[in-house]
């Protein structure tokens, strides 16, 4: 797991307030909504709020291009990566 990745957990887990969940519980693969962690719409917008005051990412509505870069940890880390700073 790279530290972009284990940060993003921490966020996650600080930003839901998720106090029940320690960051490593989280999967770098689980899927992020649904089956997997369970978060919803709402917890999704919280999670672009935090990811762009922490990163400084533009995030922009919702499509399913945006759902795919949140769909799990790794592929939020991917999008970090690709757009921190960009906003």
């Amino acid at each position: 797991m790279s530290e972009l990745e284990a940060e993003i957990k921490r966020l996650i887990v600080t930003a839901l307030k998720l106090e029940d969940l320690a960051p490593e519980d989280i999967g770098t693969e689980e899927p992020l909504f649904g089956d997997g962690l369970g978060l919803d719409s709402i917890d999704g917008l919280e999670l672009g709020i935090a990811l762009r005051k922490t990163y400084g990412l533009k995030i922009e509505t919702a499509n399913e291009e945006l759902r795919q870069h949140f769909a799990t940890v790794a592929a939020l880390a991917r999008f970090v990566a690709a757009n921190r700073g960009v906003a």
